[in-house]
């Protein structure tokens, strides 16, 4: 899988890029979990996420956020993270100028930034948030939320424990026009360790399969 670097507002941003052979093939960009507590777009749900992504025919990127890695600048709290997020899509959607579907998923802290990417970009069809931790952001900006999704959590979460995503998903299935899916894998904690994770890849498979199956009828 070819490494990439792309310019960031703070400099070079380092990524994996996974093209398919097929022009049209959607695209989809995931985000890591938060760069102070060794987040980085090698974490296991995010790599897992990518290959999921992948396997069904999506053009992906994952990358690391400012500070991380190979990637230029320093923490920022979130807003420059969002930014970086917002110049990762612009550079996918730059080598995919024919994708007909674009998603974003996003992994604890990259969920936070990812639903934040959301309100920013209409052309996002859909999202993936796994383990969005509700209890330390504020999600309120999800007003109206303009995408339909899927949330998904641990029923054994700890960092982000289950009862604040209810809450986030309850504010959110309040609104009109959009459908959040919210699905709980039962056992599993923050990192779905062992045997969680396929749950987590099968659920999001099965999702966003429906998901393209609907917007092509």
């Amino acid at each position: 899988m070819p490494e990439v670097i792309f310019p960031g507002p703070e400099g070079r941003l380092e990524g994996r890029y996974h093209p398919q052979k097929i022009k049209d093939a959607p695209i989809a960009i995931i985000l890591h979990p938060h760069p102070q507590f060794g987040g980085t777009m090698n974490n296991r749900v995010v790599y897992n996420l990518h290959y999921t992504f992948f396997n069904m025919g999506f053009t992906v990127l994952r990358f690391n956020f400012r500070g991380v890695g190979r990637s230029q600048g320093e923490y920022d709290q979130g807003i420059g993270e969002l930014s970086d997020a917002a110049s990762a899509l612009d550079y996918l959607q730059s080598m995919n100028q024919n994708a007909k579907h674009c998603w974003v998923a996003g992994f604890s802290f990259g969920a936070w930034i990812g639903m934040q990417l959301l309100m920013r970009r209409p052309e996002i069809t859909g999202f993936v948030s796994v383990s969005p931790p509700a209890n330390m952001y504020d999600f309120s900006f999800l007003a109206p939320c303009p995408s339909s999704g899927l949330v998904i959590n641990g029923t054994n979460d700890r960092v982000a424990p289950p009862a604040d995503t209810r809450s986030l998903v309850g504010k959110l299935h309040e609104q009109k026009g959009i459908t959040i899916t919210h699905t709980e894998v039962e056992g599993a904690g923050h990192f779905y360790e062992d045997p969680h994770m396929e749950t987590l890849t099968g659920s999001v498979s099965d999702y966003v399969k429906r998901r393209l199956t609907e917007s092509t009828r």
